[in-house]
């Protein structure tokens, strides 16, 4: 516990620093990567992940845990640490593609752990509010909520729907180190990042692939360095520049590599399309164009279009008449009832109406949703 606490007051300590002084450059990050870090993140560590090329799996690690890091943090002090290959694996797309994820071995999993603390410290002070993907305390479902809010109150009458081409293999390395040099002036956790960056890739048959672009998806680390990539290819520029140029209203709402920009002018929409293809273009990016549109969306023009983001679609529809007080009553038992079987389910116990009919796969998710849809009529 008292370990823990001095990570905390550590980390406290930085984010306070950055948040009072948004140019100051973090000199002395390197030495925080030290034993009580190291160990204070293993408990973060998911305890059940695949294990990288070295075969090491957590648990194995895990049995001489502190013999362990105190021989990598050896030789982080001698500067002798090498980034071990990422192992590739490959997982099924919606689309029917395959998207190939990176695992890394279980001590460069840990050590990405503690780099990634010391960044968020950092860049949770920077990153703007219309930046939701891979964060601390900000979710999908805010995300989700959020964009809602602000397309049904706002006044938007057009949106461009948007997507990167392959953003987290054709980011670019030189830009992604200038951009962390604004806030690091720490030549050894640079170098330490840029070893991730350029490790060579497993692949399934059996080859290495050496990357000159992109960071490993799966990676624990590639989250918040693609966050700091787009905060300044993208964020930055629309809410310094873009957003001031324009006369009507406009907003980015962005998860990740995937973002929706709503407008109140359709000149100003199909101008920020326009613009944004070369400003990605000045950093190695470019939009899926077969994902990219604008469209009008207003409540004007109610079920013409509609789009999706995070696998919602948004479209404006009519509001269902108000239910009648008894069939209110009968939706809120009904809630009630489904509240009680999904804590069952938590609880690992077999609800008895649902088990032994229906099979794991499908889970009644239309009547889940149309219950939840009530609700929100009461």
């Amino acid at each position: 516990m008292k370990e823990r606490a001095t990570v905390q007051t550590s980390l406290l300590g930085i984010a306070k620093k950055a948040k009072a002084d948004k140019r100051y450059r973090f000199r002395n990050l390197y030495r925080e990567l030290n034993e009580e870090l190291l160990l204070d993140s293993w408990r973060l560590i998911r305890k059940d992940a695949a294990y990288g090329v070295d075969r090491v799996s957590a648990k194995e690690y895990e049995a001489n845990l502190e013999e362990n890091i105190h021989q990598l943090v050896e030789r982080l002090k001698r500067k002798s640490y090498r980034a071990r290959l990422v192992r590739r694996q490959y997982i099924p797309k919606g689309d029917g593609g395959q998207r190939p994820l990176g695992i890394p071995a279980t001590e460069d999993k840990l050590l990405q752990l503690a780099v990634k603390r010391l960044l968020e410290a950092i860049y949770e002070q920077d990153f703007l509010p219309c930046s939701y993907g891979y964060r601390p305390r900000v979710g999908a479902l805010e995300a989700v909520n959020q964009l809602t809010v602000q397309l049904q109150f706002g006044g938007y009458h057009h949106v461009v729907e948007a997507d990167i081409k392959g953003f987290f293999d054709n980011l670019s390395h030189d830009w992604l180190m200038r951009m962390l040099a604004e806030r690091l002036d720490d030549q050894a956790i640079l170098r330490l990042i840029k070893k991730w960056l350029k490790a060579g890739v497993l692949d399934t048959n059996g080859k290495v692939l050496r990357p000159e672009g992109g960071t490993p998806q799966g990676g624990i680390i590639s989250p918040i360095l693609a966050n700091v990539y787009l905060h300044y290819a993208l964020d930055l520029w629309f809410a310094k520049v873009f957003q001031r140029s324009c006369s009507g209203s406009a907003f980015l709402h962005r998860y990740a590599d995937d973002f929706v920009c709503g407008f109140g002018r359709a000149a100003e929409a199909q101008r920020f399309y326009k613009e944004l293809e070369e400003r990605l273009r000045k950093f190695g990016l470019e939009l899926a164009k077969e994902k990219t549109r604008v469209i009008p969306f207003s409540r004007y023009r109610r079920g013409e279009t509609s789009f999706d983001f995070l696998g919602f679609e948004f479209r404006w529809g009519h509001r269902p008449p108000r239910p009648s007080a008894p069939e209110a009553a009968h939706r809120t038992k009904e809630i009630a009832e489904l509240n009680q079987t999904c804590s069952r389910v938590v609880q690992e116990e077999s609800p008895p109406s649902i088990a032994r009919t229906v099979p794991a796969t499908q889970c009644q998710a239309p009547r889940v949703l149309q219950l939840l849809r009530s609700a929100r009529q009461l």
